[in-house]
């Protein structure tokens, strides 16, 4: 199984991806972003998690569970419910808790009947809002639509994406006690948001996994970080490809329903992409790319590639995450540092204003991509190297970032 997500989250805001080992906690009480909850103790996990947040937006444990989040606007309106537990709770919640797939949607649909949705979830524009999920394991995925704390939930074996809209419809096997079977759970998307941009993100995923499926080598961590690095004309930069850097989309609008006010002189929602660039509305934070194999238990390694900032001016650095059988992981310390981070939002700065300039870029970081690359996959069998190999991965992605 392959699992990726690019995160979208406001200008500006911080995202760092922090290795965090397991909590022997269990009877003590948690505190969440604004709830206290009974604690059940934490599996170790590597999560992808905004700064002032203390959930994540996604990240995998240690049994090869992975999951992440996305807004959708409901009927339910978060922003008038009382405290609650918010998208980026659950997900780590989920990822703290869970052992597969499976199990994940049970904890997820139980703490959302027991706590509910409520909260700010994005600082800049003090909004609150609910989420739909991906939920992924070695042998089976599902997506997890929420409203409130109404739901409906479906496996998926042979792969799916999401994007900001509900998008399990009728199709759903798992549903809360107000759905009827055949019920679409679609009527509970708001219906004066728009999901124009979300469409044309959730259709060019489609588009992917539909055309990943048909080749000889189907789906790769490779081919992956090229979709999401996708600027709307398909996916380009897979890691030690040839091939020219596609500039972003104009970025002066705002997305559609995130209550961001548009920027002048483009239609609302100009700037959406795989990869995002909407300025003053959101833009790709932080992304990361999960290969989980099935042998997790027999100590096979779980690899990672993480990209701090929008992939399209990063680097997918390599990391080794711990696992429940496996040696001891490896985890570049550069990703949690926000020096990363800001060196990479700079560069998506210079690229928003001059989409040119991401050609200069790319030559920089590409020799550099391919060859954290190409030692990984020489190291990943012989795990007793990864801290000697693995160490000047950080140091070598932040130093190309740096000096562009």
């Amino acid at each position: 199984m392959v699992f990726a997500k690019n995160s979208d989250r406001p200008v500006g805001e911080v995202q760092l991806a922090v290795p965090f080992g397991r909590r022997p906690t269990a009877g003590c009480t948690l505190r969440t972003q604004y709830l206290s909850i009974g604690d059940t103790g934490a599996h170790a996990a590597l999560l992808s998690c905004p700064t002032w947040l203390w959930g994540a937006e996604h990240g995998v444990n240690e049994f090869g569970v992975a999951i992440g989040n996305e807004r959708v606007a409901t009927v339910h309106d978060a922003a008038q419910a009382r405290p609650g537990l918010i998208g980026m709770d659950l997900v780590r919640l989920g990822l703290e808790r869970a052992r597969s797939a499976e199990e994940a949607l049970d904890i997820l649909v139980d703490l959302l009947a027991t706590h509910g949705q409520g909260g700010i979830a994005d600082a800049a524009h003090q909004s609150a809002y609910d989420s739909s999920f991906l939920i992924a394991d070695p042998r089976q995925a599902f997506v997890l639509d929420t409203s409130g704390t109404d739901f409906a939930a479906a496996p998926f074996p042979r792969g799916t994406a999401i994007s900001n809209r509900l998008s399990v419809g009728s199709g759903w096997t798992r549903g809360s006690p107000g759905l009827e079977p055949g019920d679409d759970f679609g009527r509970f998307r708001d219906p004066d948001a728009p999901t124009d941009s979300a469409d044309l993100r959730l259709a060019a995923s489609r588009r992917f996994l539909d055309g990943q499926g048909a080749t000889a080598g189907g789906l790769t961590p490779a081919t992956t970080a090229a979709h999401l690095r996708d600027h709307g004309n398909g996916p380009w930069g897979a890691p030690g490809a040839a091939g020219p850097a596609q500039p972003p989309p104009p970025a002066d609008g705002a997305e559609p329903g995130s209550g961001a006010e548009p920027g002048s002189g483009a239609e609302p929602g100009s700037g959406a992409s795989v990869c995002m660039h909407i300025s003053g509305g959101s833009v790709t934070a932080a992304s990361l790319i999960a290969v989980l194999p099935t042998d997790l238990a027999a100590g096979a390694p779980l690899r990672a590639y993480v990209a701090l900032g929008s992939p399209c001016v990063s680097i997918f650095v390599p990391a080794f995450v711990r696992t429940i059988a496996g040696p001891p992981p490896f985890v570049p310390k550069e990703l949690s540092s926000e020096s990363m981070w800001r060196a990479v939002d700079a560069l998506r700065q210079r690229v928003d204003a001059d989409p040119a300039a991401i050609g200069a870029i790319r030559e920089v970081l590409d020799p550099v991509e391919a060859e954290l690359w190409f030692e990984a996959a020489e190291i990943v069998e012989t795990p007793d190297r990864w801290a000697d190999v693995a160490a000047s991965w950080g140091g070598r992605a932040l130093a190309a970032l740096e000096s562009c």
